[in-house]
């Protein structure tokens, strides 16, 4: 390995977590380039960092735009070395209001785009000495989403008990190929997407909390960081829970 700059592309860097990782990427040197399906509001980083970073608009649910950001991330850097994928869509339906349109809809973009990206970043990483690959599931599977003002509910949860099943078939598969492939499972952050529990939801995750208060998105980037990183060598299919403790009040 040479010591050029190492290359990241991260999803769903608009906001949320997928900004955090941005931001954390960038001040631990690597070069980023950010893909969402909408352009950020704001101007993503500072003025010095310019030159190791750039913004790809891409639906990650079609395969053909998720190998369009692969291949502007190399032009762009020369190189691939990491994917951490953020990008996901939210569904608060419970299962009366559910309809097969919402399931299908949910599933396409946490499912399948979660699989048609990695395939992209992992379609070059095998030509090129490999890299490292950072799913992003959710401790809903393990707590049942019922849905409701701020809550996953059945399709959310459905699509990250997903996630866990296509994480370690990736780590299976790319292992050989220099590839390692894990996921976090972030419990309830401070983002858009918990922008909107209530009063009470919120109380109740301080409760099951042994931090006894909601995480922040820089939490969730920096373990991606470090599973990114060579810290990690020696880990593959594994999940890191970073739920604050609520493992243990579920």
């Amino acid at each position: 390995m040479t010591d050029r700059t190492k290359v990241v592309l991260v999803t769903g860097s608009s906001s949320g977590i997928g900004k955090a990782c941005v931001t954390h990427f960038l001040k631990s040197g690597y070069a980023v380039c950010g893909v969402d399906v909408v352009p950020p509001s704001e101007a993503t980083v500072a003025p010095a960092e310019e030159a190791r970073y750039f913004e790809f608009t891409a639906d990650i649910s079609d395969s053909a735009q998720c190998r369009a950001a692969v291949a502007a991330t190399v032009k762009t850097f020369g190189a691939l070395d990491g994917l951490a994928h953020l990008a996901a869509t939210h569904s608060m339906k419970t299962w009366r209001e559910l309809t097969d349109a919402d399931f299908e809809k949910i599933m396409a973009i946490n499912v399948t785009g979660s699989f048609l990206i990695s395939q992209a970043a992992a379609q070059h990483m095998e030509k090129h000495g490999g890299g490292a690959i950072v799913l992003t599931t959710s401790s809903v599977i393990s707590v049942g989403g019922l849905g409701g003002t701020g809550r996953g509910g059945p399709a959310y949860a459905t699509s990250k008990a997903a996630i866990v099943g296509l994480m370690r078939s990736l780590a299976r598969s790319l292992a050989p190929h220099n590839i390692r492939v894990n996921a976090v499972s972030p419990g309830s952050i401070s983002t858009p997407m918990t922008a909107h529990y209530t009063k009470e939801a919120l109380a109740g995750v301080n409760a099951r909390s042994l931090a006894g208060r909601i995480g922040e998105a820089d939490e969730i980037a920096r373990t991606i960081g470090f599973l990114m990183s060579n810290d990690a060598s020696y880990i593959f299919g594994e999940i890191i829970n970073v739920n604050g403790g609520a493992t243990f009040g579920l």
